[in-house]
């Protein structure tokens, strides 16, 4: 349901454009990670791998969980509540690394949380955090880095302006795009293994930025 959801909604905000490595196969027991800029970019990830026919169990902030319905349709639907800083954070890796065994892909956030910053411009992905790392070396899952951009032109900044960006986004539809990179394993020590994935995303979200015309991609690819 999140999924489709998803699908419906981006359409009514947005023009979603998706591309694809060419062998960038989506396929079960894959951990999918993707960079984190925007309240909205979930939905923007859910709706383009909905249009490559995945549907993958989110990691989430468990704060979501508390919302009225939503909270009943995640737990329905198998998606996975993150507990930061909490005596339950280990068990969403427990969670995760069940979903892989059951063949369901995995949508995880490296940054593990949106940037500070409150401007709707683009930048590359922030540090990644442990997590992911953890999870692939478990499981031995391939990992598909995922790229969004455009998401902050519909949400971003403090929460008056998040409101505004969300209330005329239906006028403004914005440009938004998702770009699929090939699945990746990860192997080695954690920090590299961090460092892999986490160039990874960083050249998926290239792709994706650049397709919008970015200045931060377009001065990054210069470089």
């Amino acid at each position: 349901m999140l999924s489709r959801l998803a699908d419906v909604l981006v359409p009514a905000v947005g023009r979603l454009t998706v591309t694809a490595d060419t062998d960038a196969p989506l396929a079960p027991g894959s951990i999918i990670v993707a960079n984190h800029t925007s309240l909205a970019d979930p939905a923007v990830v859910l709706a383009a791998l909905r249009h490559l026919g995945a549907e993958p169990a989110v990691m989430a902030a468990a704060g979501l969980w508390r919302v009225p319905l939503l909270g009943r349709v995640l737990s329905r639907e198998g998606h996975i509540p993150v507990h930061r800083r909490d005596r339950r954070a280990a068990r969403c890796l427990d969670l995760a690394a069940a979903a892989l065994g059951d063949g369901r892909m995995v949508l995880i956030y490296g940054e593990g949380g949106l940037p500070r910053r409150t401007d709707a411009a683009e930048a590359a992905p922030a540090a990644f955090r442990g997590g992911l790392a953890r999870l692939a070396e478990r499981t031995g899952a391939p990992v598909v880095p995922v790229g969004q951009a455009g998401a902050r032109r519909i949400t971003s900044g403090r929460t008056g302006k998040q409101i505004a960006g969300l209330v005329t986004a239906p006028l403004r539809r914005p440009a938004l795009h998702v770009h699929v990179g090939a699945p990746i394993t990860l192997t080695g020590d954690r920090a590299a293994v961090t460092a892999e994935a986490r160039g990874a995303v960083t050249a998926a979200w290239l792709t994706a930025a650049g397709h919008l015309g970015e200045p931060a991609a377009l001065a990054a690819r210069r470089g």
